[in-house]
Parts: structure tokens; sequence; C-alpha cells
């Protein structure tokens, strides 16, 4: 007979921990946990899954290890390794402040006292969502969007996604697929409402991940416009702000003059994808809400960062000299080259993507190789690619409201590039039946031009396309 505690569950767990053990894993999880076990190795292991599904780059290691192994990275003095600002070392804080005050082309100089370090950009994301909503509420959010947020935000939170559905198609008042407008987010705020959702945020990825788009000065002011009217919190998530490959300009919400509303407005980056440290684990926040800051760093004491990792990230943004003549620019062109094989890998074998400007992926249409236009088909072909030894990640995965997009990861060596290709094209065209006649090409409904939104690119060298004739098929 138990005594008190009348939320227990059978397993002993709180009524929160059996939600919390409850809560299903995700597509990209269950993915990833496959290719952990059996993980392509070409020496090793070369019939083993091949991972162009999670979003690491892999391209920079050389140039990261050898800055790490610097005389000035060997530095271990009793300060850091004691207990430390829970907001993250002063000295670190400030040259992140720094750093992004040069490099978001921020308004004017950013305040340290505005920065919260923790581990991870997940740890922002469940942080600051706790003290920003309450159990039940809900959040604005355009799909597709990177999934994980989900599990980020209801773990600790207990909110709710509200989804601002994005399409392919074209409209009259839209340039290119998969476009967010203002008036999209007004009718998921309004549907959200009838619906007696208490709608307290809109989280912004930009650049966007999984379509790689990013936002125009004009439509970021527009939805912070549009969040100040509603009096809504802007969680701006820019993880990818230095992953842009195309000259294009990139707006950060850290660089508009007049933002309506700065007390609710929250930037957030890191150095897992920019810098290709996704394991060393730190995220950063921005807010000028005092209040904000104060609930925030109660919940950081649980996701503080080492002291040795803080000053080791420090002098990686000090060298101003190494990231501007070596790392940004080497990195840059790397992340252009690498996505430039992959899209001319799949435009040969009748694979168009979304055109893309940043991030470390591509949007790629494999509708016409669903059974059916449905999420039952587009699970049954990631399974099959599975089966293949092929990890790439489905529309589904992101919420996507069309099945039959998938994304793939670009950032890794060009021979994983040729060799997911081939996996490709042997599956594709060998093991899936053909598409039913009445199914609508892609290239059928959007143009397929170097003007246009869905486009095949190349820039690829002959030499380099043709060796995909080389590579060996495992």
């Amino acid at each position: 007979m138990s005594g008190g505690g009348g939320g227990e569950s059978a397993s002993g767990l709180s009524a929160r921990g059996s939600r919390i053990a409850g809560g299903a894993r995700g597509l990209l999880d269950k993915g990833f946990d496959m290719y952990i076990a059996d993980p392509f190795d070409r020496e090793r292991n070369p019939q083993g899954i091949l991972n162009l599904g999670t979003s690491e780059n892999k391209l920079c290691f050389d140039l990261i290890q050898e800055r790490l192994t610097r005389p000035d990275m060997n530095y271990v003095e009793p300060d850091l390794l004691q207990y430390s600002d829970t907001q993250g070392i002063k000295s670190f804080r400030e040259e992140i402040a720094k750093f992004l005050t040069e490099y978001a082309r921020a308004s004017k100089a950013l305040n340290p006292e505005h920065i919260i370090v923790m581990s991870g950009c997940c740890a922002v994301f469940a942080t600051l969502s706790t003290v920003l909503c309450d159990p039940g509420d809900g959040y604005l959010i355009p799909t597709p969007y990177y999934g994980g947020i989900n599990s980020k935000t209801q773990l600790y939170g207990e909110i709710q996604p509200v989804h601002v559905p994005l399409f392919s198609e074209v409209t009259d008042e839209e340039s290119h697929p998969f476009q967010l407008r203002v008036e999209k987010l007004e009718a998921a705020l309004q549907r959200a409402k009838e619906q007696g959702i208490r709608v307290r945020a809109l989280i912004l990825i930009n650049p966007h991940n999984p379509l790689g788009d990013i936002y125009p000065a004009q439509l970021l002011k527009d939805c912070l416009e549009f969040a100040h009217r509603y009096e809504l919190h802007v969680i701006m998530d820019e993880i990818y702000m230095l992953s842009v490959y195309e000259d294009i300009t990139f707006t950060s919400v850290l660089s508009l003059d007049c933002l309506p509303d700065p007390e609710r407005t929250h930037f957030m980056w890191g150095f897992s994808k920019d810098f290709g440290m996704s394991g060393i684990r730190v995220g950063v926040l921005y807010t000028r809400s005092h209040e904000i800051r104060k609930a925030v760093n109660q919940l950081a004491v649980f996701h503080g960062c080492p002291g040795p990792v803080q000053y080791v990230l420090s002098q990686f943004l000090s060298d101003r000299d190494w990231l501007d003549n070596v790392f940004l620019p080497t990195n840059k062109k790397r992340l252009k080259e690498a996505q430039n094989i992959l899209v001319d890998g799949l435009s040969e074998i009748g694979i168009p993507v979304l055109k893309s400007s940043g991030g470390l992926y591509v949007w790629a249409d494999f509708r016409k190789f669903l059974k059916s236009q449905t999420f039952e088909a587009e699970m049954e072909l990631w399974w099959k690619l599975l089966h293949e030894k092929l990890l790439i990640s489905p529309g589904k995965a992101f919420y996507c409201s069309e099945p039959g997009w998938f994304r793939l990861v670009f950032s890794d060596s060009a021979d994983k590039m040729y060799l997911c290709i081939q996996r490709l094209e042997q599956m594709l065209h060998t093991e899936i039946t053909e598409p039913a006649a009445n199914k609508t090409s892609v290239e059928d409904e959007l143009p397929n031009s170097e003007h246009d939104p869905i486009a095949t690119h190349g820039n690829t060298p002959i030499d380099e396309v043709s060796h995909l004739k080389k590579i060996v098929v495992y």
C-alpha cells in the first residue's frame, strides 16, 4: 500500500515522470539510433548506414583540430575548475558579445549582461519556453520545421506547437515554395484561439531548417510587428547564422535598428553548426528582459558549461585573423562545393531540390517516388532507404504538410555524397515500382531554371560529376 503521492504511477514515477518517460521518440531519434548501431566506415564497415540525416558540419575538422592544438589553448587555472557564474564566465560572455556585435552586424554593441550561456540550444529552448509559457500554452511555428523543438518545449514547459502550414504550391501572392507570409501567421493564431489555445510565442528559424531559406529583412520586420500586435514573445533561432554559402544578405534580428518589442524578442545561437562543434554543447541566449534572465538563470544552473570549454571557445572567438582569413571563408567555400555535388547528383537521378542559401542540408522532392501521395507511403520509402543503409530525414519528422519531401545533409566528404547518390539511384530505379500514371511530376508543377525557387545547379566540374560512375557501391 503506497502512502500519499496520489499522482504516483504503478512504476513509481510521478505523473510528470510518467508523462516524460512515455513520450514518443521522434523519427530523427529513431533513425540516429539505427545509425549509431551500424555506422558506415569505408574501411571497417563499408556496408553500414550512410548518415545524411544528422545536421552536423564535418567539412572543417582539419581547421578546428589545428586551432585547438595551438599553445594558447593549453591553459588550465584553478578558477576554470571552480564554480562560476551560472550565466556564464564573464570574460566568455564579453567575448560572445563582441563576436555577435560584429558578425551579426548588430545595430549597437551587445551587452554581456544580457547573455546566458548554457549546454546547447536544446537547453536554451527548454528553459526559455518554461519561463515564457504555462502548461497547455502554445507557440506559433511555420511548418516544416526542425521537429526536435517539440521535445525541448514539451518535456519541461508542457507547451504545444501551433503549426503555420507552408506549401510547395506557389500562389499569386508568393514568389517561391514554402513561403511564409504574415497572413498565414494570422490564420494560424485565429485557429488556435478557436480551439481554446493561448498562444504565447512565435518561433522563427533563420536560416531555416529544413528549407535552407533566409528571411528577407522586410519579412522579419513584418513578423516582429505581428508578434507585437498580439503581445507574443519572439524566439529567433539563428543557429545557422554563419552557415550561409550563397552571396545573399543575411539579416540577424540583432541587426535591426528598432525592434517593435525588444523585451519580448529573444535571440539564440550556438557553436554546433557554424563551428562544427555539435559535441561541445554550448548555446547562447541573448535577451534584454531582466525578469526573463532572472528566471532562466534559476534553471541555467542545471545546464552549465565547463570552465575549460568556455575558455577554449573564448580563444576561438577572439582570434579574428583566423576567423576572417582561414575558417569562415574556407567553411563557406566547402559548404558550397559540397552542396553542388549533392544537388547535381540528385538532379542526375531526377530529384529536384528547393533552392537554398543557408544551413547544412537541402530539401528534396521525392514525391514522384511515392506509391501514393500519403505519409504512409513516405514512411514506407524512408524505411526502404534505411534497409538499403541510407539515412535521410523524412518530411514527416519536420511536420511538413505534404508527403514526399526529405532533408539530406551535405556537409560531409565528397565521397559520401557520391555514395549517397549511387545508393539512391540503385534503390529508386531498381526496387521501387514505377509511379502511378496519374502522378504529377514536380518538374511539371514548378519551374526548374537557375532563376527559379526549385532548381538544379550546374556548378560542379564535369570531372567531379563523372566521378559518380567510379565509386564502388557497397
